[in-house]
């Protein structure tokens, strides 16, 4: 941060802010499972008051898993707001663990793939998503390949606090932070041989919106990763982070490229995606941002109609 910055910052409104980041710089100086049991504890003990988010969640939940009771959806709502308060923790490890601690936690699936992609002479589109360990995978994955740039795709903080932080902490950790609407910079980095660590998956009404299904749910859709690919003539690797089922730390895990990709067909590409998306969430389910209104629609309110015509008691 420059001088100034530290001065803005030092605000008394600030203040709180100040305290839970220097909690979790605490926490990624204690033991892992240490601090994971803590993200538990806050899970639980914020779940019941936490209403229109775990109402949001709760409906994403019915919509992705009609074939589940509402007891299981509900303990599956549970778990999904532990993951969210571990996923902080994830967050604060990624800024602030030691390279060893990463390390010791992290098990790779299909690196290969990346090294091969980066041998060739085309760009790569990192396609992320947003499960709660997804500010940890960048770092897990800067941390095998210290000597490779990566330009990390985010989501400005509406806290500027928030945002002067993360930005630069990116910004050091993989070369640049490029906010989610340049595209001009993305198409650059890619242009130049630099990987992009991409996660489109939210829902987003704008120019590049599609309605595709997902989970048999038509949702607004960013279908920038396909236009990307036409424009770069970029791979596109999915790639994505979770904590592992055994507790025993985290699965950095990057699949092949996509084949034929993109076709004539942006509608097909976007579900394409979203099909590649499915499949790692059924695997993770609790892992996945739900209380994030992924089924936006224009002009009116989706989830509001569909708690006044289902029955959303259970939630």
């Amino acid at each position: 941060m420059s001088s100034l910055s530290r001065g803005r910052f030092l605000h008394p409104r600030y203040w709180l802010i100040w305290f839970g980041l220097g909690v979790l710089w605490v926490l990624t100086k204690l033991p892992w499972r240490f601090a994971m049991g803590f993200g538990t504890f806050l899970g639980k003990a914020l779940f019941p008051f936490l209403g229109s988010r775990r109402l949001i969640s709760c409906i994403n939940l019915q919509i992705a898993f009609p074939e589940l009771t509402d007891s299981e959806r509900k303990k599956l709502n549970l778990q999904h707001f532990i993951s969210l308060l571990q996923g902080i923790i994830d967050s604060a490890l990624s800024w602030w663990g030691s390279a060893r601690k990463v390390k010791a936690l992290t098990t790779t699936e299909g690196l290969h793939h990346l090294e091969k992609a980066l041998a060739g002479d085309k760009g790569v589109i990192l396609l992320s998503a947003h499960f709660s360990s997804l500010e940890l995978g960048g770092r897990m994955l800067s941390d095998l390949m210290p000597e490779q740039i990566f330009h990390a795709v985010y989501r400005p903080h509406q806290n500027p606090l928030l945002e002067d932080l993360v930005a630069k902490l990116r910004g050091d950790r993989y070369g640049k932070a490029i906010p989610k609407d340049n595209i001009k910079d993305m198409v650059r980095s890619l242009r130049k041989g630099i990987p992009v660590w991409y996660a489109p998956d939210q829902g987003y009404l704008g120019k590049a919106s599609l309605d595709v299904d997902f989970f048999g749910e038509a949702a607004a859709t960013n279908a920038g990763t396909a236009r990307l690919a036409k424009m770069t003539g970029a791979v596109v690797i999915p790639f994505f982070s979770f904590r592992a089922p055994d507790g025993k730390g985290y699965v950095l895990r990057l699949l092949p490229p996509l084949e034929n990709f993109p076709s004539d067909s942006i509608e097909d590409d976007t579900r394409r995606i979203n099909e590649v998306l499915e499949e790692q969430i059924r695997e993770f389910p609790e892992q996945y941002l739900w209380m994030h209104k992924r089924y936006k629609k224009a002009g009116y309110d989706f989830y509001g109609r569909y708690a006044e015509n289902h029955d959303v008691s259970g939630c």
